[in-house]
C-alpha cells in the first residue's frame, strides 16, 4: 500500500538565507551533505523560490520524467530567467505551448544540419588552439568560452568575420555576464537592484542585443536565401496553423539557443580537460585511438564519464506541481518544486561501483562490472546530464558533437598536464557548475605531429591564395 503525506520530506533546519548561500558557494557539497543525511529525497528552501524536494532514485526520476504536463510544469520552474531569454523560450513553456514550440525547433538541432556544423567546429576549433600558449600554465574555460560562443554565433546566425558579427559578439558577452552573478537567480534581488550600479546597464544591454536580433532576422527574411544555420531552419518553420513563427519568437529562441550552447558546453569542455589532466592512462588511451582513426568509441565513452561525473547542470529544470502527485509513495501538494539531481544519481555507488573514479570503460560494451555490467550505466534514468522526459535538452546532439571535435582537435596535437595534483574544487556559475581553477593546465605540442598554428597558417594561405 502506498504510503501518502502531506508533509515535504526532512531536510537541513537552517533558515533560508543560509540555505541559499550554501547552495550558492557550496552546491556539491550541500547536496553530498543532505543525501548523506536524509537519503535519497529531501527538500532544501532557497530565498524567493518555492520548496525544492531533490530527488535522485531512478524509478522516482522516471515517475517525474513521465509524469502528465499538466501535472508538473518545467517551465514555470525556471522562470526566473526570463529577463534573459524572453517569454517565448521553450524552455519557460509548459503543456501544449511547450510541445508546440518544441516541434518547431526541433530540426533545427538534428540530422544533416548537425553534420554540416562539424567541419565549422573544427575550423574555429583550430583557429582557437593555435592562439593558446604552451610549456606554461593556462587557464583553458575562458578559452573555452570565447571558442562556444563562436560556434554557437556560427550556429545560430551564420554570421562570419565582419562588424555585424564583432558588434553581437561583444555585446553578448558583456549581456551574459550578468547570468553568473547569484542575483540573476534571485528574482526580488533582481527588482531591488534594477537600475542601480552595475546592473543599471543590463536592461541597455538587453535593447542593443535585441536590436542586433530583429536586424539580422528581417534581414535574412528580404533575402529569402537558404543558409545552415539556426534562424534558417526556424524562419521555415511553420506553426499548426500554417503562420511562420513571429520575430518576438524567432528571438526569444535565438537567444535561448545562444545562452543554452554556450556556457554549459564552455564548462563541460573545461571540466573534460581537467579530469584528462590528472588521468594519464585514459588520456593515453584516447590518443591512441585518435591517432589510428579507426573508431571513436573511447572518445564517445570518455565524454559519457565526463558527463557522469561532472555534470554543469547538477539540477534538471524544477518542475512545479499544479496538481497534487504522487511520486515514490509520497503525495507533493501544488506549489511544490521537484527538482531531479543528475550529480547525485550520477555519483550513487549502487549504480556506479566507485563513483568517484574515472573511468571511460563504464560506458564500453563488456568493459563494464558489477551494476554497469548489467545495464544500469547509461540508462534513461541514470544518467542524465541533459535532463529527460518531454524537455530533455534539445541541444544535447549538438553539445555532443562540440565536444568530440574540440577534444580531437585539442587531443591529437597536444599533450594536456596538470599544474596542481589536486583535483580542482566546483564553483557556480549561474546554473551550472564548472573548474573553480578555471581548468588550469599546461598544453606541450605532442612530437612530431602539425601544431594547430601551422594548420591556422596553411587555411590562411589557401584563403589568401583564393
Amino acid at each position: 500500500m502506498s504510503r501518502h503525506t502531506a508533509e515535504l520530506p526532512p531536510g537541513p533546519r537552517l533558515p533560508a538565507s543560509w540555505q541559499t548561500i550554501l547552495a550558492w558557494r557550496r552546491p556539491t557539497a550541500t547536496l553530498e551533505r543532505c543525501r548523506a543525511r536524509y537519503g535519497r529525497r529531501f527538500t532544501l528552501r532557497v530565498l524567493g523560490q518555492p520548496p525544492f524536494v531533490v530527488l535522485s532514485d531512478p524509478s522516482e526520476i522516471e515517475q517525474v520524467f513521465m509524469a502528465s504536463p499538466e501535472d508538473l510544469h518545467p517551465g514555470e520552474g525556471v522562470r526566473v530567467i526570463e529577463s534573459l531569454v524572453g517569454p517565448n523560450s521553450v524552455i519557460l513553456l509548459d503543456e501544449d505551448a511547450h510541445l508546440e514550440q518544441r516541434r518547431l525547433m526541433l530540426p533545427a538541432f538534428h540530422g544533416e544540419l548537425m553534420q554540416r556544423l562539424t567541419g565549422v567546429m573544427g575550423e574555429l576549433a583550430e583557429r582557437e588552439l593555435a592562439s593558446w600558449p604552451r610549456e606554461q600554465a593556462i587557464q583553458l574555460h575562458p578559452r573555452l568560452q570565447r571558442l562556444t560562443l563562436e560556434i554557437i554565433l556560427r550556429a545560430v546566425f551564420g554570421l562570419r568575420q565582419g562588424a555585424q558579427l564583432d558588434e553581437l559578439r561583444l555585446t553578448l558577452t558583456e549581456l551574459l555576464a550578468f547570468s553568473e552573478s547569484p542575483l540573476s537567480l534571485l528574482p526580488f534581488a533582481q527588482r531591488i537592484l534594477s537600475g542601480r550600479g552595475r546592473w543599471a546597464r543590463f536592461p541597455e544591454l538587453r535593447a542593443s542585443v535585441d536590436r542586433q536580433i530583429y536586424g539580422l532576422i528581417e534581414q535574412r527574411r528580404q533575402e529569402q536565401c537558404e543558409g545552415d544555420d539556426v534562424l534558417d531552419m526556424l524562419l521555415g518553420a511553420r506553426h499548426a496553423d500554417g503562420s511562420p513563427m513571429s520575430a518576438q519568437e524567432l528571438r526569444d529562441e535565438l537567444v535561448t539557443a545562444l545562452v543554452a550552447g554556450h556556457e554549459t558546453t564552455a564548462s563541460q569542455l573545461a571540466w573534460a580537460f581537467e579530469r584528462l589532466a590528472r588521468e594519464p592512462a585514459a588520456a593515453r588511451r584516447l590518443t591512441e585511438e585518435l591517432d589510428a582513426g579507426d573508431s571513436d568509441a573511447y572518445l564517445h565513452a570518455s565524454i559519457q564519464e565526463i558527463l557522469r561525473l561532472r555534470p554543469v547542470l547538477a539540477e534538471a529544470e524544477p518542475r512545479v506541481v499544479k496538481r497534487a502527485i504522487e511520486i515514490g509513495g509520497v503525495e507533493y501538494p501544488p506549489g511544490v518544486a521537484l527538482v531531479v539531481s543528475a550529480y547525485l544519481v550520477h555519483r550513487d555507488p549502487e549504480i556506479y561501483p566507485q563513483p568517484l573514479a574515472f573511468r571511460p570503460e563504464r560506458f564500453l560494451a563488456g568493459e563494464g562490472e558489477n551494476g554497469e555490467a548489467r545495464g544500469r550505466a547509461g540508462g534513461k534514468y541514470t544518467w542524465i546530464p541533459f535532463g529527460g522526459g518531454r524537455t530533455r535538452c534539445l541541444g544535447a546532439s549538438f553539445a555532443l558533437a562540440e565536444m568530440k571535435v574540440v577534444l580531437t582537435t585539442v587531443l591529437s596535437r597536444c599533450e594536456v598536464a596538470a599544474v596542481h595534483p589536486a583535483a580542482e574544487r566546483t564553483r557556480r556559475r549561474s546554473i551550472t557548475l564548472s573548474p573553480a581553477g578555471q581548468a588550469t593546465v599546461v598544453l606541450r605540442d605532442r612530437i612530431g605531429v602539425r601544431s594547430a598554428t601551422d594548420s591556422a597558417s596553411e587555411r590562411s594561405l589557401l584563403s589568401s591564395a583564393r
